[in-house]
């Protein structure tokens, strides 16, 4: 028999129902057997004034920028340009060993905030021996880049043993390490200004998720639709630019050769400049990086409009070369304190349940509900009341969080 254990707090937010006051979630070995209101059953173990929330999603990171925090200073919007020679200047100095160093550093600071499942995007995959090893859930995008065919081509033969230049054959399900079932593989088409239109259309086709950094700066328009901008510049100057690799906007770069066969999703990342009548698809997620928008002064994000016509949103924290910390409970505490009007249940949501649906684990995570896996964190809640329970989880409070993972609580 598998012991069973009963925690109780303050508050249970199970995100697929409504808070509980002193609810009990139990736990039998790495699953979740039952939620209940207080009373049904008596607990084991009183947490004391936290509120018990499923495992934080982070969507989207860089976790091989680890190591930048504070050194490349987001730019205003009309130079993010100057950032990206920053990041690129900043990448040519670390040596592999460095970069692993630093990877592992920045998912020990995903894992103290409570993260049970990340989506990072790392350049040649480079984060999967380190994130494969860790006590998470994770999706490790491995960054596609080329504006030519050729180089597009052979970024993707070096992840997944094919050549897109092959056009209709799609990929064989070929990786550099086997997936695992808390570990998979997917891919990242960098954005619209460095990878092959062509090309992506055919991935989109393809290849059931992907992520994409999409409508960052208002430059990447120029870029697109009038081939104009200082991306001209950037790209001239790296010795890539080529007139005929781009689509002619963000709705064509976005549109697949043909229409996918297999159920898929595309994480649109960023997406600060997206049209608010924007045509998306069924497979599209935004991943909003609320704190890293902020920095670069962009103007008030789409987000609640995408929200209002049923887009699915989930955030991201970015990197630490854009920002101070990898805490993904503090980018809604960020959203919350600035725009109080998005109820707090949908702010939850977009922090746990629409990231795990992104990444493709909302069978087993995102939410605390019976058959799913034991993964919740533990967040101090001020000592105060609050007509709407949401308000003393949003609210900017310390305190160190624990984290259970698959039935076992993280050292």
């Amino acid at each position: 028999m598998t012991d069973s254990r009963t925690l109780t707090a303050r508050w249970v937010f199970p995100v697929a129902g409504p808070p509980l006051a002193h609810g009990t979630v139990t736990v039998e070995g790495d699953r979740i057997t039952a939620v209940e209101p207080r009373g049904a059953r008596t607990a084991d173990e009183d947490l004391g004034n936290v509120a018990i929330v499923p495992g934080l999603v982070n969507a989207h990171t860089h976790l091989d920028l680890s190591g930048a925090r504070g050194l490349i200073p987001p730019t205003d919007p009309d130079h993010f340009t100057e950032w990206l020679r920053g990041v690129i200047a900043y990448r040519r100095t670390r040596p592999p060993e460095q970069v692993q160093a630093d990877i592992r550093a920045g998912l020990a600071e995903c894992l103290r905030f409570g993260t049970t499942l990340i989506g990072d995007i790392a350049s040649e995959g480079a984060s999967w021996d380190a994130v494969a090893a860790a006590p998470t859930r994770a999706v490790v995008f491995w960054e596609l880049i080329g504006l030519s065919e050729e180089r597009f081509s052979a970024s993707l033969d070096r992840w997944s043993g094919t050549s897109v230049l092959g056009w209709f054959t799609p990929p064989p399900d070929v990786r550099p390490r086997p997936g695992t079932d808390l570990c998979r593989w997917a891919g990242s088409l960098h954005s619209p200004y460095s990878v092959n239109a062509q090309c992506a259309k055919v991935l989109l086709w393809v290849n059931p998720r992907l992520a994409i950094h999409v409508a960052e700066s208002r430059a990447e328009a120029l870029l697109l639709e009038n081939r104009a901008g200082p991306f001209v510049e950037f790209l001239t100057g790296l010795g890539v630019y080529q007139e005929g690799a781009f689509a002619s906007s963000w709705e064509d770069f976005l549109t697949p050769v043909r229409e996918p066969q297999k159920s898929s999703s595309v994480l649109l990342v960023h997406a600060n400049y997206l049209p608010r009548d924007f045509p998306f698809r069924q497979s599209h997620f935004v991943v909003y990086c609320p704190r890293t928008h902020g920095a670069f002064l962009h103007p008030p994000h789409p987000y609640r409009e995408f929200l209002k016509r049923g887009v699915r949103v989930c955030l991201g924290t970015d990197s630490l070369a854009s920002n101070p910390d990898l805490d993904v409970l503090a980018e809604a505490r960020f959203v919350h304190a600035r725009h109080p009007d998005v109820p707090g249940e949908q702010l939850l949501k977009m922090i746990t349940l629409a990231g795990a649906e992104a990444l493709g684990f909302a069978a087993e995570a995102g939410s605390l509900e019976v058959g799913k896996s034991a993964d919740l964190v533990a967040v101090p809640l001020p000592d105060r009341d609050a007509a709407d329970p949401h308000e003393l989880l949003f609210a900017d409070h310390p305190g160190a969080r624990r984290t259970m993972f698959r039935g076992n609580w993280r050292e």
